[in-house]
């Protein structure tokens, strides 16, 4: 652990009870996109698991099953083939990521609505958030102040145009209001906004992270998180301190696969403070 001031949200993180069981610790879906996307997906459901997530599902398109099955061991797999067929896999989950290797289609845009009436707190990353390009309204009220919106600079400048001219923390904070979800503007100090007026600038980024997939990874840590029914907002940002904590580990040569096997480090270092 670096000499970094431990944050407050780690007085909240879910550690598991002695008593406690998997579906106790939280149903964490991931949705997939084809079967020659699949990785970011897989990315996203490792991380969820890692971060403590008791039970983990990659929904994915029937074609993609073949792909991801001989990928994953402690995940499972759950194919659909409709919307209504989306929804009835999500019913029991926690949260939900959309949008990592989707697809900028209408069947993306159909999911993300889908998901929203299950009554999972979804964590919209990607192509969630590029496929609502010239129509964010359409996004925004299906939305509720449980969900993750996370963009980097140009996602966001595609739902909010013009704002990040206000400058990063301005622009988050009233993209959060617009949106009615918490706001994770990714960057080399990432912004984390919520709907509330709650705000916080995340002080322990790397340049490790500029690597592909790693943003897949964190939508899945803060899915993993709330999924644990760890406050949106908390729980983004413990997800991104704990990223870049997790990479400041690896160091050099890092890549997007070497994040969640970083993550026990950084938890087990939590955990020691927490006592």
């Amino acid at each position: 652990m670096t000499g970094f001031n431990l944050p407050d949200w780690r007085t909240t993180l879910p550690w598991p009870t002695p008593d406690g069981h998997k579906h106790m610790r939280g149903r964490l879906g991931v949705v997939s996109g084809k079967a020659t996307q699949t990785g970011a997906a897989r990315l996203a459901a490792r991380a969820g698991l890692r971060i403590g997530a008791g039970v983990v599902h990659i929904l994915c398109p029937p074609d993609a099953a073949a792909v991801i099955a001989p990928a994953i061991a402690a995940i499972m797999l759950t194919p659909f083939g409709s919307e209504e067929a989306l929804t009835e896999a999500a019913a029991d989950l926690d949260a939900v990521v959309i949008g990592p290797a989707a697809g900028i289609n209408d069947a993306t845009r159909a999911h993300v609505r889908a998901l929203a009436g299950t009554g999972a707190a979804l964590v919209v990353d990607a192509d969630g958030l590029t496929v609502f390009e010239g129509w964010p309204a359409d996004l925004f009220e299906v939305l509720d102040r449980d969900d993750v919106l996370t963009p980097h600079e140009g996602e966001f400048r595609r739902l909010f145009p013009g704002l990040i001219e206000k400058g990063r923390e301005a622009a988050a904070s009233e993209a959060a209001v617009r949106a009615g979800a918490v706001v994770v503007l990714k960057g080399r100090a990432t912004v984390i906004a919520a709907p509330d007026g709650r705000i916080s600038v995340n002080d322990n980024g790397v340049p490790w992270l500029a690597t592909a997939g790693s943003g897949d990874v964190l939508a899945g840590m803060i899915a993993g998180l709330t999924a644990q029914r760890m406050d949106s907002f908390d729980a983004a940002r413990a997800a991104v301190w704990m990223h870049a904590e997790a990479a400041r580990g690896f160091g050099p040569g890092l890549i997007a696969e070497d994040l969640p096997e970083r993550l026990p480090a950084v938890l087990a270092a939590l955990y020691a403070q927490s006592g």
